[in-house]
């Protein structure tokens, strides 16, 4: 099976579907992660398009994360990591976890358990909705090593920090509903329902403007850990310091959407 083939993207409208399918568990190899950087990279290089899904087939698994059976064949040589050949790529593990200038929203589906690294490229997502029978884990502390392809790094700031270390910790499950409980995913739906709730939540978020919306994403990335002050000087215009957020008040879509709500229509978005 080709890279292409284990990572498949379908562009409906402005949404770009990203499927994850290589079969048993969707484990992320390098070529995979060079797969996928290459799908999000689609995303976010092509103007039409707004908004990305990520998902897997069927409801066994979304990932079971880093291909361990890779790590334990001998050929491993973990300082090929930052060949770009070789390595990960660009994106970092899954294409995703280090991917700096991705500004386009991304949606996680999440078909089926998502452990480990599945996980994480579910934490590197911007919304999620879940199936009601799926679950996260990171057993990573079990295997010798720690989950910091993002885990480490994003979980503690999306769930109280007792709750992150204890997951980290004892590599325990988190069922759907308690992801819902500590407000990590969006929705909890049954399995059937998930495409067609993470679809309309796509066609939804890309009703904004093109820019608007990459524009927040750089923003909330830039003042993720900034105290109040600083970050509300850092999203003025002229003095962000983010390419995307001055191009996004310099823009003509910044005046259309004043216009079309004091003529009451749909504003008419041009992505400059």
């Amino acid at each position: 099976m080709t890279d292409q083939q284990i990572v498949r993207t379908e562009r409906k409208g402005s949404v770009l579907e990203i499927l994850l399918d290589r079969p048993p568990v969707n484990a992320i190899n390098r070529p995979t992660s060079r797969a996928l950087y290459q799908a999000f990279r689609e995303l976010q290089d092509e103007p039409s398009l707004r908004v990305g899904l990520i998902t897997a087939p069927g409801q066994r698994v979304f990932s079971a994360g880093w291909d361990l059976k890779e790590v334990a064949s001998g050929n491993y040589q973990r300082h090929l990591e930052d060949d770009p050949q070789l390595g990960s790529g660009p994106g970092g593990f899954a294409g995703i976890t280090n991917f700096k200038d991705l500004d386009k929203p991304v949606i996680a589906a999440v078909n089926g358990p998502a452990i480990g690294g599945g996980f994480e490229i579910v934490l590197s997502c911007d919304v999620i909705v879940m199936a009601d029978h799926a679950y996260f884990a990171l057993p990573e502390m079990q295997r010798g090593f720690l989950a910091d392809a993002g885990a480490v790094q994003r979980l503690p700031r999306r769930i109280p920090y007792n709750v992150a270390m204890e997951m980290l910790l004892t590599g325990r499950r988190m069922d759907a509903a308690e992801a819902k409980h500590w407000g990590l995913v969006h929705q909890v739906v049954p399995h059937a329902q998930l495409m067609t709730a993470a679809r309309a939540l796509a066609q939804e978020i890309g009703k904004g403007a093109p820019l608007a919306l990459q524009a927040l994403k750089a923003v909330m990335r830039k003042i993720e850990m900034m105290p109040l002050h600083e970050a509300m000087a850092a999203t003025k215009s002229g003095r962000s310091g983010l390419p995307i957020y001055e191009r996004m008040s310099a823009s003509e879509d910044f005046m259309e959407g004043p216009r079309a709500y004091v003529e009451k229509r749909e504003a008419v978005w041009k992505g400059r």
